[in-house]
């Protein structure tokens, strides 16, 4: 690919992108994406299909460029920039070391999922499809699956995605690094009651209100860290990431703020407003349902 521009490897690189991650592309993405004419992108995509030609193939029913069954990355994606792309829309064509433009440390991500196993995930839920999976957790060991996945979840530390797993009956989270084998069944259709209107933790609402810790000495300090206004931080979080949002800020959930370390800067006012949470467990200081 020496003699290609890097302008046009970019574009070659969002294909390869879309196709391993989402499981299509047609011409309007690219023209969408990088500002092109049709027929700059047609000719994109019959330079990638040079290049690679087993790993796609045209849908004429759905004018789409579909991923074949054989599809292997033309290019090396990085797990960062995928999650990225993936969570947040940038970063899917950066596929060289990108340098900073000052000095920058992030903690480093002790967890990364095998991009195989994302990529079948992530096409599942674009094209809302029935997954079957081999699982691993702490509670239960080994077990197969079918789910119905509809959603990545960062939660601070490991990616999960939220899906319908049809062996518990009930929508929960999957570590995506405990997910083996991933194979999307096509023969298989989401049910009404498996669909994301149907999660009643997702589709609830937590309104919190987070203030400075009573233990500390100078509140303001925090009140000016978070941009409080009036010694309040209101938040509004899904019920079902409620409790890692809570853990990864390290608020402390008990009734009076009683939670002793210089980690808890935070202290949820509003209790009350856990009522019904579900992934509470996790959150400091919470043992059992809040009421």
């Amino acid at each position: 690919m020496e003699e290609i521009s890097p302008h046009q490897k970019k574009r070659l690189a969002h294909i390869d992108f879309r196709l391993y991650f989402l499981g299509s592309i047609g011409r309007n993405h690219l023209v969408k994406r990088f500002g092109i004419k049709e027929a700059a992108a047609t000719r994109d995509i019959s330079l990638y299909r040079e290049h690679a030609a087993k790993n796609i193939e045209y849908d004429g029913s759905a004018k789409l460029y579909r991923a074949t069954d054989v599809f292997h990355p033309l290019f090396n994606h990085k797990a960062e920039s995928v999650l990225a792309a993936l969570s947040q829309g940038i970063g899917d064509d950066s596929i060289s070391d990108q340098q900073s433009f000052i000095p920058c440390e992030t903690p480093s991500q002790l967890s990364k999922p095998d991009l195989s196993i994302l990529a079948t995930l992530t096409k599942a839920i674009y094209n809302q499809k029935i997954v079957s999976i081999e699982y691993r957790s702490v509670s239960s060991g080994f077990t197969k699956r079918e789910i119905a996945p509809f959603c990545l979840v960062d939660n601070g530390l490991r990616w999960h995605i939220r899906a319908y797993d049809r062996r518990r009956e009930r929508f929960t989270d999957f570590v995506i690094t405990r997910i083996t084998k991933p194979k999307i069944l096509h023969d298989s259709k989401v049910l009404n009651n498996e669909e994301p209107q149907s999660d009643i933790q997702w589709n609830r609402i937590a309104e919190l209100e987070l203030v400075a810790h009573p233990k500390l000495d100078h509140k303001e300090t925090i009140e000016i860290d978070y941009g409080m206004t009036n010694g309040i931080l209101n938040v509004n979080v899904r019920a079902a990431v409620a409790g890692y949002l809570l853990r990864r800020w390290n608020v402390d959930c008990t009734e009076n703020g009683e939670l002793e370390g210089n980690e808890y800067h935070l202290w949820l006012k509003n209790r009350m407003a856990l009522y019904g949470v579900e992934n509470l467990i996790i959150a400091p200081g919470i043992k059992q349902d809040p009421v």
